[in-house]
């Protein structure tokens, strides 16, 4: 498992977290855990995103790195997509096609976004 950052694509990515849960993490999670390590790191995000853009303030020396949180929390999502066998760049390209028909005209004519 090489440890080296870069522009990647979804497969080189979830192929990099399977390669490390494998070797460095000795094995995955069960989903179950997994889904519970998601949602901990979801509650980061809204952490993070409470504080800069609510209301709320960061207590003193609190670590504010939304792009940190993502991305921990994308680890997750793959790690948890690669348990199911599922790949989500064919997933994601099918989501966005679906989007593309089913809300087409739907965003649009909204007339709570004008």
């Amino acid at each position: 498992m090489e440890c080296k950052g870069g522009d990647i694509g979804l497969r080189e990515a979830q192929a990099a977290v399977d390669g490390w849960i494998r070797t460095v993490g000795v094995r995955y999670f069960s989903p179950l855990t997994n889904m519970a390590i998601l949602t901990e790191e979801v509650g980061e995000v809204a952490r993070i995103i409470a504080r800069t853009d609510g209301e709320q303030s960061a207590k003193p020396g609190e670590r504010l790195d939304l792009a940190d949180e993502l991305a921990d929390t994308l680890w997750v999502l793959m790690a948890i997509a690669n348990q199911h066998g599922i790949d989500l760049a064919e997933a994601f390209r099918n989501n966005i096609s679906k989007k593309c028909v089913r809300d087409s005209r739907r965003h649009i004519e909204n007339p709570k976004l004008t």
